[in-house]
């Protein structure tokens, strides 16, 4: 049985209704829990399994394998749309809320939502098992009987024959029809006085009376939810919103994220596509002037506008105008394109957005995220990675195939990318692009490696690192991992940069705030190892030179790009109107030997007989040129900019043509949060109440260096011994106790400091290397996850923890934590290669290396011969040499 088979049919056992985590499924399994989170989100994609929540992930089996649903959870529709957890929070609790939940009212601007939460709130009250899958969801908009106080009335709570004028017939009203599931009153300010009264009397009692009936209580389960445009406390009376005891408020559309606005954009484009059967491609243009116009009615016109291009750009399609269903900037309504000259949002997107170089999002029925079309990705490592080994495990390689071939594609990488720094010369406005802050951790991380490494690091590594760190950050900030398939090799084959490397995390994670993973110390190592090789490669430069009709319209245009990238690049030559081309073909000439320009040419030129200059240049001269005609502001910056990355002349050209129709994606692109491991604690104790444990916590936070998003100060009151272990086992559940702080003597193996130990700062010292070398266990831990295939990583770095810390004992040192990192990762990978039936490569006159360390010999030996008994596996004397080595320093 393959294993993602033995997942799935687990994932059926365990699932009784709540789902199972992929911890959950690996510890049944005994498998690796980054293995089985592979695997689930395989079968997500394959429409056999469905997630819920956020931390943890639960997986659900999807009836017969069918495809997941479509309808959004409250607790997905969440992840895309972050400013409203706190409401979805709400309207949670309410629908949760015991026997049968509590009444809701949602409050908003036209557009903003109301009738979609609505929706939202039944399904999750049918998939909290609050109501049955057949429970209805009846909508009513009071608005539409408002002139007709006794019709609207009679809607809602049914009429008896002869009630009025024109009744003729008994007739059922919506709270019956809604019974069992949720009626939702839109515009209900609408709603008459008489009206409202009769409703608040129903959701005391749940008891009502159809228009006429006198004599019959009639009953029903009705969750009411309710919306308005109106401030509730005016437009309502009193003694009907005193009923209402969940207000819920939706933020217009400009209180809302770009990252939300742009789930929004893609959502309704797919929803347009599934309804037209056919792909759509949407211009970045398009995308921009969407994410940016001014939308005064919300998100009910955001999708309305949208709906009008899908039909515009389909109607061009079933014409045969066009070939596909493509949305132009050029055919939105002229309000919407506004949305492109808004000068802040413009610049901030373009800047954003600039590394992708794409023409087209795509958006596809049944696709969860867009595709990208057109033009080369200049995207960061961690996407080559992710594409590369995704492409090279769908081919069926083996772990060793695989690590081989990433080595080789991460080494192209790299002389390439500093390849094209290296042509570009250093880039003086970088900072412009990255920022100050980006700029100065480089600085300090250079100078800081310069020291340790005693060599010079080059401008290519210091514009090569500015660009690679906030790549580094977007991932971390998006939630997704870091991962170097080569972690391990590179910090055997570069040990002194990767030790260097390592610390230069510290320096990012303290500037940023943020828990780099020690994967990333891989990719920093290779900057500095690629420092003083020389590219082999030779491309020329590519010179841009703008001519154009008019007094200074090429100088200006040159100067514009020039100044926004802040450089001296491009080159303006203004022909006069006056001037006949064979005149300005001489300017060019003269300037071309002036400045003696032997590199290649690309002509950005606006009309006429400019267009044929470049054939007439290269007879004479001898060099490569490309000409593009129609000459605009961004043309000149995006051949400027990718002149001076080093790109050749094809590519700058190709690039530059491109521009008409210029991508930036600002997609997230967020894949649902893996489940994390276990935060660490610290835990201070009191039995007096809390004062004092809090005391205690302030005095740590002031005087220890954490990292918040790994270590958490967690204050409790005790009330005695007895209720230490139960508090303590409940923190157990969600936290690594790392020590705890407290008067009582407590039972148990994890390191304690007394009270007055902290006050008086005498322990500090002694909790901060705690503290240090239990985050870099944590931190070795999930590289480990990244790197093993045949086990867990979390079993067998407890595993590893207990080998070092019996040689330690053993020999009676402590080794410094960057060596704490390097003998982890090994022994990790050792026993990993091990399982998998690899071999071991010979240890150099091992013989002589045992007989000159027969005391570390032993000590490691030991050691290693209660892990070999565990995994059941062969250490062989080898691998114990060359254990040996990272604790050979602390016995000379």
């Amino acid at each position: 049985m393959k294993r993602i088979d033995a997942v799935y049919k687990k994932l059926k056992e365990l699932d009784q209704g709540k789902g199972a985590t992929a911890g959950e499924i690996a510890d049944a399994l005994e498998l690796s829990r980054a293995n089985v989170s592979n695997d689930l989100n395989l079968l997500f994609q394959e429409g056999k399994v469905r997630k819920e929540g956020t931390k943890p992930i639960y997986f659900r089996i999807v009836p017969d394998g069918g495809p997941e649903s479509e309808e959004r959870t409250l607790d997905s529709f969440a992840e895309k749309n972050p400013s409203l957890f706190a409401v979805i929070e709400q309207a949670k609790a309410a629908v949760l809320y015991p026997p049968k939940g509590m009444p809701i009212m949602i409050l908003g601007e036209t557009g903003t939502g109301k009738s979609m939460l609505a929706g939202l709130i039944h399904q999750y009250a049918v998939e909290m098992g609050k109501m049955t899958g057949e429970a209805p969801f009846v909508l009513f908009n009071c608005a539409d009987y408002a002139n007709n106080p006794q019709l609207l009335i009679s809607q809602l709570f049914g009429t008896m024959k002869g009630a009025y004028t024109g009744a003729d017939a008994d007739k059922a009203g919506l709270i019956e029809k809604a019974d069992g599931g949720v009626l939702f009153l839109d515009e209900v300010h609408r709603l008459p006085p008489e009206g409202q009264e009769m409703f608040f009397a129903f959701m005391d009692r749940g008891i009502f009376r159809r228009l006429g009936e006198t004599d019959i209580d009639r009953t029903a389960q009705v969750l009411i939810v309710s919306a308005t445009t109106e401030n509730p406390d005016s437009a309502l009376l009193r003694t009907f919103t005193r009923r209402i005891p969940m207000i819920l408020r939706l933020p217009s559309l400009d209180e809302r994220t770009i990252e939300e606005r742009f789930n929004l954009v893609s959502e309704f484009m797919r929803e347009e596509s599934s309804r037209l059967g056919k792909q759509i491609m949407v211009s970045v243009n398009s995308m921009r002037a969407f994410l940016s116009y001014r939308c005064p009615n919300n998100i009910g016109q955001l999708k309305t506008d949208i709906q009008l291009a899908c039909a515009k750009a389909y109607a061009d399609f079933v014409s045969r105008k066009k070939e596909e269903i493509k949305v132009s900037s050029m055919d939105l309504q002229p309000y919407i394109r506004e949305g492109l000259y808004k000068e802040t949002e413009h610049r901030q997107l373009y800047n954003k957005f600039i590394g992708f170089d794409k023409r087209y999002c795509i958006f596809a029925k049944g696709e969860k995220n867009m595709l990208l079309k057109e033009g080369e990705n200049e995207g960061s490592i961690y996407d080559m990675i992710d594409l590369r080994v995704h492409e090279l495990r769908s081919k069926g390689l083996s772990a060793e195939e695989l690590e081989s071939r990433m080595e080789k594609d991460i080494a192209d990488y790299y002389r390439k990318y500093l390849y094209k720094v290296d042509q570009s010369g250093y880039l003086p406005s970088i900072e412009n692009i990255v920022g100050s802050e980006i700029i100065r951790v480089v600085e300090e991380i250079i100078k800081f490696s310069e020291e340790r490494l005693g060599r010079a690091i080059s401008k290519k590594v210091y514009y090569a690192m500015a660009v690679h760190i906030p790549n580094s950050l977007e991932r971390l900030r998006k939630n997704r991992k870091i991962v170097n398939p080569q972690l391990n090799k590179i910090r055997v084959e570069y040990s002194e940069e990767f030790l260097v490397a390592v610390d230069c995390l510290k320096i990012i994670d303290r500037v940023f705030d943020v828990s780099m993973p020690i994967d990333e110390a891989g990719f920093l190592t290779m900057f500095l190892v690629y420092n003083d090789q020389k590219i082999a490669e030779e491309k020329k430069e590519v010179k841009i030179i703008v001519i154009a009709h008019g007094t200074s319209t090429a100088s200006s245009l040159a100067e514009t790009a020039n100044r926004l990238l802040g450089v001296q690049y491009t080159v303006g030559i203004n022909a006069l109107l006056e001037e006949k081309p064979q005149q300005v073909i001489v300017k060019l000439k003269t300037f071309l030997k002036e400045e003696k320009i032997k590199s290649d040419l690309l002509f950005l030129v606006d009309m006429g007989s400019l267009i044929n200059f470049g054939e007439e240049i290269e007879q004479e001269f001898g060099i490569n040129t490309k000409t593009i005609p129609l000459v605009s502001t961004l043309h000149v910056i995006v051949a400027t900019r990718k002149a001076m990355l080093g790109y050749s002349l094809d590519e700058v050209y190709q690039e530059t043509l491109a521009v008409n129709t210029y991508l930036g994606d600002d997609s997230p692109n967020v894949n649902l949060l893996e489940e994390q491991t276990d935060k660490l604690a610290i835990v201070t104790c009191c039995t007096t109440g809390k004062g004092s444990a809090l005391v205690l916590k302030n005095i740590l936070e002031s005087k220890l260096k954490l990292d918040r998003n790994i270590v958490e100060i967690i204050p409790v009151n005790l009330v005695g011994k007895e209720d230490v272990q139960e508090r303590l086992k409940t923190i157990g559940k969600t936290h690594r106790i790392m020590c705890i702080i407290s008067p009582l003597g407590v039972e148990t193996k994890i390191p304690q400091f007394d009270f007055n130990d902290v006050l008086n700062l005498q322990a500090i010292a002694t909790i901060q290397e705690l503290v240090e070398i239990e985050v870099t266990y944590y931190k070795i831990g999930e590289a480990l996850e990244n790197q093993l295939a045949n086990i867990k990583a979390r079993t067998a770095l407890k595993d590893i923890k207990g080998l070092i810390h019996s040689i330690e004992d053993g020999l009676k040192v402590k080794v410094d934590t960057k060596v704490l990192i390097g003998v982890a990762l090994h022994i990790g990978c050792m026993l990993d290669k091990l399982l998998s039936g690899g071999t071991i490569v010979p240890f150099e006159s091992k013989e002589q290396y045992m007989a000159q360390y027969p005391q570390l010999y032993t000590r490691v030996q030991k050691a290693c011969a209660a892990l070999a008994d565990k995994y059941r596996v062969s250490i062989t004397e080898d691998e114990i040499c060359y254990i040996m080595m990272f604790f050979l320093p602390y016995i000379e």
